[in-house]
């Protein structure tokens, strides 16, 4: 049985949608694109990989917050 990874399958075609030409996109596609990247981001979220890419964001937010001090 062949079973598929949601988070995998949206991270395809997020990848296959961003290698189009941006010029011929309409409204709708764009914002078909980024509901199909909010959902992979509240799927991945929850995983180890989400919690690393979040603390990694945290350090380097962190990170700029001080030297603009």
């Amino acid at each position: 049985m062949l079973t598929i990874n949601v988070a995998v399958l949206l991270a395809v075609i997020i990848v296959v949608r961003l290698r189009r030409r941006t010029e011929a996109r309409k409204r709708s596609d764009e914002q078909l694109t980024v509901l199909i990247v909010l959902a992979f981001g509240v799927l991945v979220a929850p995983t180890a990989f989400g919690h690393g890419v979040a603390d990694v964001v945290g350090q380097v937010a962190a990170g700029i917050t001080r030297s603009g001090r």
